[in-house]
């Protein structure tokens, strides 16, 4: 009850702001007041501490502010992951989003981190936070999705929202295996694994952080020969996906790869992410 009257509250918020909008918008005055809210909104920042590291992070919306104030407790397990990292080691943020993990990796650890992200919502967002975390010699933004053969396709998008997530590239489903409820679409050029390393010449990750909400399986796909060489990986799995999840085992361990465990944070056992879970692949 209490949740419902809450929403009613906050569509009763939105109609009033977008009435009060297409009011200011009509005029000069209102023009002026809304690009400064906006520019505003981009210079609000929040600083994180974690294991005595201080993070800077850009927050335009309150899904940022969320992944901003949530960054210790959203995936400890991925946070300890880097942290057992080597310094100075080979990292692959592929899903990288706004850089959170990136950043992190690069501060924490020393890392030299290759940060794949293909949303156009995510990329200014991802490049100030680099900034601001001052990694810009430690993270290369590669703005490319990756997948298991090269090609062009769309990147069918469930949000347009800055620092949104579940999106699919190539395909119709996401991350549970369902049909995505796609709002916006685009064409990219894609390209797997073992193209990127081949044909753009990029260092072979020695560890790999994936998450991409549904594809994973593709992009182990088209890494089979660069899998044989890295040292671990964590990736995110809905075991609701059945097919997903036992063909990435399978790719896994063909690779010489051996399961250690799989986590994931307690805020996330109800809901549509109760049987997401982040997996930990060593050798």
């Amino acid at each position: 009850m209490v949740n419902e009257i809450k929403l009613s509250i906050i569509k009763l918020l939105q109609r009033a702001l977008n009435i009060i909008y297409r009011i200011l918008i009509r005029v000069r005055v209102g023009q002026e007041f809304i690009e400064l809210v906006m520019k505003n909104s981009w210079n609000e920042k929040i600083e994180v501490n974690h294991n005595e590291f201080k993070l800077q992070f850009s927050i335009p919306n309150s899904l940022n502010r969320f992944r901003a104030l949530t960054f210790s407790t959203k995936e400890p397990e991925t946070l300890e992951w880097i942290d057992s990292l080597p310094k100075e080691s080979i990292l692959w943020d592929i899903g990288a989003n706004v850089g959170l993990y990136s950043c992190y990796a690069a501060k924490a650890r020393d890392c030299n981190v290759f940060a794949f992200e293909p949303s156009v919502f995510n990329l200014e967002l991802l490049a100030r936070n680099i900034f601001l975390n001052n990694v810009a010699e430690k993270v290369v933004i590669l703005p490319i999705p990756l997948s298991d053969k090269l090609s062009i396709s769309k990147l069918n998008m469930t949000t347009t929202e800055w620092g949104g997530a579940l999106s699919t590239f190539g395909k119709e489903y996401g991350h549970d295996g369902r049909m995505l409820d796609k709002r916006f679409e685009y064409q990219l050029f894609g390209l797997s694994i073992d193209e990127v390393i081949k044909e753009l010449k990029i260092p072979t990750p020695e560890y790999i952080k994936m998450d991409v909400d549904g594809i994973e399986q593709l992009i182990l796909a088209g890494g089979k020969l660069t899998l044989k060489k890295i040292k671990g990986i964590i990736l995110e799995i809905n075991d609701d996906f059945e097919d997903q999840r036992l063909n990435c085992e399978k790719l896994l361990l063909n690779s010489g790869l051996r399961f250690k465990e799989r986590r994931r944070s307690e805020m996330f056992d109800s809901g549509i992410f109760k049987n997401t879970y982040n997996q930990i692949w060593v050798r």
